[in-house]
């Protein structure tokens, strides 16, 4: 039986142990890594993107792109703020703060609530679209 546990100090992202079954071998050799909540909900969020657009998310979460992912952020909130421009708008707000939620430990928990929020008002939302589109084929037809 394998299980997962995070190790004391420092990274927790970073640092796994695997706790191994009695004879001392991974099942099939594979590293299992501990995943945080925000990042399983980022991965689903990406499968839902365009190729394109999963694909440089994909890019943007690498622990390599931190030097482009924390400037890419903080210039998407400043654009956010300045929401009331024409090319500018406040849906960048939230972009920059995904971003640099992904290196700030103290971003993480509010952003994955707010993600949880935004799917279930997106849910609710396409429910009442199609009960009224419903209703109103019902009522013409």
């Amino acid at each position: 039986m394998r299980a997962i546990a995070p190790l004391r100090g420092g990274r927790r992202r970073a640092r796994v142990r695997l706790l191994q079954s009695r004879n001392g071998s991974a099942e099939g050799g594979h590293i299992v890594r501990h995943r945080q909540p925000l990042d399983r909900d980022l991965d689903r969020w990406q499968g839902k993107l365009p190729r394109w657009a999963g694909r440089a998310m994909r890019w943007l979460r690498r622990p390599s792109s931190r030097w482009v992912r924390i400037p890419a952020g903080v210039l998407l909130i400043i654009g956010g703020i300045f929401g009331f421009l024409p090319i500018l708008g406040l849906w960048m707000l939230p972009l920059g703060l995904l971003l640099l939620a992904q290196d700030l430990p103290f971003l993480q928990r509010p952003m994955r609530i707010a993600l949880i929020a935004t799917k279930r008002r997106w849910h609710r939302l396409r429910l009442w679209l199609l009960r009224r589109r419903r209703r109103r084929s019902r009522d013409t037809g």
